[in-house]
């Protein structure tokens, strides 16, 4: 019986590039919103692929239950789960508004909260299996013009070493990737490195002096999902070019 991968968001991020690698090692593939053409990639790398078309809102649990329903519906197992979590909430404490903190905490709290609940017991039940939740470096450390945002990244954070602590005894590992500083839409949207003047300024903060591609974290991620690492659990890894 192969392994089985379920990806929450194929369409952005480092989604697309994480299901390429698992295609390459030999995962069949649970695939939410895959971009154009993804699918039929993957097919031909060998894959087996239930699609679940829609962008899955993980804030809801229906939603996130559903997407893992149909990974168990077609395959019977799923064996290691990714999500890509969170809500950029910018601005200073003094100008934040109560919205402003249920947007972050929506975002970033209840939408970890939700995958974790529903992929993690299937895994708990088969005693074994991968779970990563990319969060942030942002929760590690106090973030100029983003403290809402440092803080519920921070709880998400928390949550996931509670978790993997309680069901560590089970052999089920949950692990985070918290990012910073990545070369895609919305982080460049948010801070404004579309502005070349802006972007350079953004990467003198970065110790290495450069934004991270989508390719590289995607690399980084595989030993926490792909089975060959399976001793590592309840760790926040920071993915942010030595910001931290």
């Amino acid at each position: 019986m192969g392994r089985v991968a379920l990806i929450a968001d194929t369409s952005f991020y480092v989604g697309p590039h994480i299901a390429r690698l698992l295609a390459g090692r030999g995962h069949d593939l649970v695939v939410a919103a895959p971009e154009d053409g993804l699918v039929e990639e993957l097919v031909a790398m060998g894959a087996t692929v239930e699609v679940f078309p829609d962008r899955v809102r993980l804030a809801d649990p229906d939603a996130a239950a559903a997407l893992v329903q149909a990974g168990l519906d077609r395959f019977g197992h799923v064996d290691a789960a990714v999500a890509f979590t969170g809500r950029v909430v910018t601005g200073s404490f003094l100008s934040s508004t109560a919205d402003d903190l249920d947007a972050a905490v929506r975002g970033c709290v209840v939408e970890p909260y939700h995958f974790l609940r529903s992929v993690v017991p299937h895994m708990v039940e088969r005693e074994q299996g991968q779970v990563l939740v990319f969060t942030s470096a942002a929760g590690s450390k106090p973030t100029p013009n983003a403290p809402l945002y440092s803080s519920a990244r921070a709880a998400a954070n928390m949550m996931v070493r509670n978790v993997a602590a309680e069901v560590a005894p089970t052999g089920v590992q949950v692990n985070a990737i918290g990012t910073n500083f990545m070369d895609f839409p919305e982080f460049r949207r948010a801070s404004g490195a579309d502005d070349p003047d802006v972007r350079a300024r953004i990467e003198s903060a970065v110790p290495l002096r450069r934004l991270g591609t989508m390719e590289e974290c995607a690399a980084f991620s595989m030993p926490f999902i792909d089975g060959t690492s399976t001793f590592t659990t309840g760790q926040i890894v920071n993915y942010a070019g030595g910001w931290v």
